[in-house]
């Protein structure tokens, strides 16, 4: 909702990004299976796998067993999907404000986020959503300056209202994956640290979903207070991106940054609703 900061108990009504039937197929196409491949693999009847890559899932906790062994996949994460209830935490505590912006964008909805670690009415901006009008939809009407835009990856949902946002607020520079090229690209590196609108900003480069994608780590002054994951297209809550670049890296990656924060951090996805780091290391299907 425009003009109102969001905590994680507030998207826990926000559907998942993906359903059973996309994580298994997301999961064929990392193992190069077909339908027909994985059922004699698993065991389970190809109509099983069929109905529930078209949305009609019926598989018992059994067959979720073995396809989740088949596919290498977290099997109590994959049981979750399959019943329809993959937990959220609800949980609070995070030393700043977040304001989710989400964005219609074909079919699906895309995530951006602003940050604001005081009520100055700035803040700093992470991705920028499909285009400047869809952007401009959804911007809070406290937040009337950007100290800094963040770019997870250059792919027209996440990056089109990049520039757009930097004209009306005056940004000359944004922070984007090193090698990426943007109009306004300036490069951010393994463990590269910004310090920026009174937050630490901390670059962790993940490739796997494309080449060039990082997830950025919002610190606050606040000694062990609850940190921030904005994770683009890594990783989901219940899922993973697409690994049109390189499955065996998203994957690698997806378990190395969730280790690398506390438990207890906020995961801000670029689709779907907030999680934390211990949630998807415990349940996620592709964290195995």
């Amino acid at each position: 909702m425009a003009g109102r900061p969001q905590t994680l108990s507030h998207t826990l009504q926000i559907p998942l990004e993906d359903e059973l039937g996309d994580v298994l197929e997301k999961a064929m196409s990392c193992a190069g299976l077909s339908p027909e491949a994985l059922a004699e693999k698993s065991g389970v009847p190809v109509e099983g796998i069929l109905d529930a890559i078209d949305y009609r899932p019926e598989l018992s906790p059994a067959d979720c067993g073995r396809l989740a062994a088949a596919l290498g996949l977290n099997e109590v994460g994959l049981c979750a999907l399959a019943t329809g209830k993959y937990p959220l935490p609800d949980s609070e505590g995070l030393p700043f404000q977040v304001w989710p912006l989400r964005m219609a964008h074909g079919i699906g909805v895309v995530n951006a986020y602003i940050v604001a670690a005081g009520d100055a009415g700035r803040g700093l901006l992470f991705d920028a959503g499909p285009g400047a009008e869809a952007l401009e939809s959804v911007w809070p009407r406290e937040i009337r300056g950007i100290d800094g835009i963040f770019i997870t990856h250059i792919e027209a949902e996440h990056a089109g209202g990049l520039c757009g946002a930097a004209d009306r607020f005056g940004v000359t520079d944004a922070f984007i994956p090193s090698g990426a090229r943007a109009p306004l690209g300036r490069p951010m590196g393994e463990r590269e640290t910004i310090a920026a609108g009174g937050l630490e900003v901390t670059a962790f480069r993940t490739p796997g979903h494309c080449a060039l994608h990082n997830c950025y780590h919002i610190r606050s002054a606040v000694p062990s207070a609850r940190s921030l994951l904005v994770s683009g297209d890594l990783v989901f809550a219940g899922s993973a991106g697409g690994p049109y670049y390189c499955q065996r890296q998203l994957r690698a990656h997806l378990r190395r940054v969730l280790l690398a924060v506390p438990a207890d951090t906020v995961v801000a996805p670029g689709h779907g609703p907030m999680t934390t780091a211990g949630n998807e290391l415990r349940f996620n299907p592709f964290v195995s």
